[in-house]
Order: structure tokens, then sequence, then C-alpha cells
């Protein structure tokens, strides 16, 4: 399809009163809505009209209070984790790490489903090993690591506060009448 003088004064007639490019598409026919952008850029046209679509503009309804966010930890989970912490005080971090007894160490092969998985040790040593101890059901790890890997959730300040919804007020400058 060839632009001939006709198609192009009609393009920019059409692109004036604010159709869309692929409504002047359908009109002119046998042109695709890119072929109608193109043309209109090599044109050089801008100032278009603002169709009466363009001219609405509907507000967003805004909400009447904040959606709370809803905590990382939720009172659903692992129950393994909040039974760890249901009479628990805020995590004190041990000054040592526990000292296994070099019996009482399992390494990667020794492992087994009831043990802590905690790795002591730079694993490129030869003197890595795993904490082995008897671990907390439903954890890889015993209570002692539990706690340490394991934080207890904090209470948010954001959570605690009550949200209240925002009234929308009439306006404040009504003048009475005597």
């Amino acid at each position: 399809m060839a632009w001939t003088d006709e198609r192009v004064e009609l393009l920019k007639k059409l692109w004036a009163e604010g159709l869309s490019a692929s409504q002047i598409a359908g009109r002119l026919g046998s042109v695709t809505r890119n072929a109608v952008i193109g043309k209109v850029h090599r044109l050089g046209l801008s100032g278009r009209a603002t169709t009466s679509r363009m001219k609405s503009h509907r507000p967003r309804p805004r909400m009447a209070g904040k959606r709370m966010a809803k905590g990382r930890f939720s009172p659903l989970g692992n129950p393994a984790f909040r039974a760890l912490y249901a009479e628990a005080d805020a995590y004190q971090p041990p000054v040592e790490e526990l000292v296994i007894p070099p019996n009482e160490r399992k390494y990667i092969q020794t492992l087994t489903e009831c043990c802590c998985r905690w790795p002591i040790g730079d694993p490129q040593a030869a003197d890595f090993h795993f904490c082995g101890k008897k671990k907390v059901p439903g954890l890889p790890y015993c209570e002692f690591h539990a706690r340490r890997a394991f934080q207890p959730p904090q209470t948010r300040r954001r959570e605690r506060e009550i949200v209240e919804p925002v009234a929308q007020d009439a306006p404040a400058s009504r003048k009475e009448t005597a």
C-alpha cells in the first residue's frame, strides 16, 4: 500500500480529530495500526485533539481506612517453632557455642533423621561436624540451636495500633445564618 497525498491528508485529519491509530487504520483500509503510527511519526504530527473520553477523569475511590500489613510470622505456621517460643522471653544470644564431645559428633555420613543438623566449624576444615543432639520434632535443630536459628517474632508497632477509618468531614467553612 502506498501513501498517496489523499490518504496522508485523511490521516492528518483523523489524527487531529483524536482518533486512535487502530481506528484510523480501520477507516483507511489495507493499512495496519503500526503503519499509521510510523507515518504519524515520520510526518511529525503531534498536537492531538483530546477526545471526550480523554477529558473525563474519574477519580479513584479512596479506602476508608488503611489496610493492616500481614505480619511476617502468622499465628499459623510451624507449630514446633511456636511451641519453642510460647513462654520464652526475648532471644539472648549465647556467649559460646556448645562443645560437642568427639564421640557424640555427627558427620554427614553419620547424620540420622533425629539428629540436630547445626553445622559447627569450617566445612573445609578437618574438624567440621554437626551437633548431633536430639532435634525438636518438626525442626532440623536441637532446642539450643533452634533458639539461635529462629528468632521469636517481634510484635510490630503498626500491628498493635488500631487503625481507625478516616471520616469524610463536611466542609468546615460553612457560615451559619441567623
